[in-house]
């Protein structure tokens, strides 16, 4: 069984939520065409954006031995993102709809 951690990417400060999820759309379609092998090991994306301050961040659950390298990806991209805490790992189990969705690979 994989371990997955929480990568919760963040908008810019005041970005609403619309431009927010086109950038995140934008940023994944360019990671499965250029990296198929690592957006392979993205494995759910939450539901809905929640409230960080003045921002709002959105939660993936990615396999551990990639999730660096995402993270790193979505900081070239433009994005912010929360620390990874590699202590704190997730099965797939935990990523149970209507919270979380499984992504199509």
């Amino acid at each position: 069984m994989n371990d997955y951690l929480c990568l919760t990417v963040l908008s810019r400060e005041g970005e609403a939520e619309p431009g927010f999820m086109r950038r995140l759309s934008e940023f994944w379609s360019a990671i499965l065409r250029s990296q198929p092998d690592d957006f392979e090991k993205v494995y759910a994306e939450a539901v809905a954006c929640e409230p960080h301050g003045d921002r709002l961040g959105r939660r993936y659950l990615v396999e551990s031995v990639v999730a660096a390298k995402i993270a790193a990806d979505a900081a070239r991209g433009g994005f912010d993102h929360l620390p990874l805490d590699e202590d704190d790992a997730y099965s797939k189990y935990e990523a149970a709809p209507p919270e979380w969705f499984w992504i199509e690979h």
